[in-house]
């Protein structure tokens, strides 16, 4: 299978990688650049645990081929407080709420939050929990995580 180069702006740094045509956005942040905060879950687009920000909507990684990321902007989790030593209002927030208890969902529901308070400053708890619907959580039963997305909606 031919490779291609494809090229990608990733928490703010432009990068390279030459890809199979049924390589994932997944597979190019885990594998050639080595971002492993974006967590391989379910690989059908189903858990959210894989969710990104491309051009500022998320979106599961597992489900976008690399090849359609070529020319567009990520932000993944190691990008959301990039250039300070303070977490982001977000992550303060689950942490504070002890919306976080296994961790592996945890990025990718930070990061959904994020793409929701960007276009919704002030959610109801009915839009951030129809916002996070797409991120599944088997640890929490989401009430702290609904109370921290609006504790960093206030901070924000």
């Amino acid at each position: 299978m031919e490779k291609e180069l494809i090229k990608l702006t990733v928490n703010g740094e432009s990068y390279e990688a030459l890809v199979k045509p049924n390589s994932t956005l997944l597979d190019v942040l885990r594998d050639h650049l080595r971002l492993t905060g974006t967590k391989r879950g379910c690989d059908a687009g189903d858990c959210g645990s894989c969710t990104v920000i491309m051009d500022g909507r998320p979106v599961n990684a597992c489900l976008v081929l690399a090849l359609k990321a070529h020319g567009r902007e990520i932000t993944t989790i190691e990008g959301l407080s990039k250039g300070t030593t303070k977490l982001h209002p977000i992550q303060e927030a689950f942490v504070e709420h002890g919306a976080i208890q296994c961790g592996f969902c945890t990025p990718g529901m930070i990061l959904t939050a994020k793409a929701l308070l960007d276009r919704n400053p002030q959610p109801t708890e009915e839009e951030i929990r129809t916002g996070i619907a797409g991120n599944l959580c088997r640890c929490t039963g989401y009430v702290k995580i609904v109370e921290a997305i609006k504790a960093a909606a206030e901070k924000i």
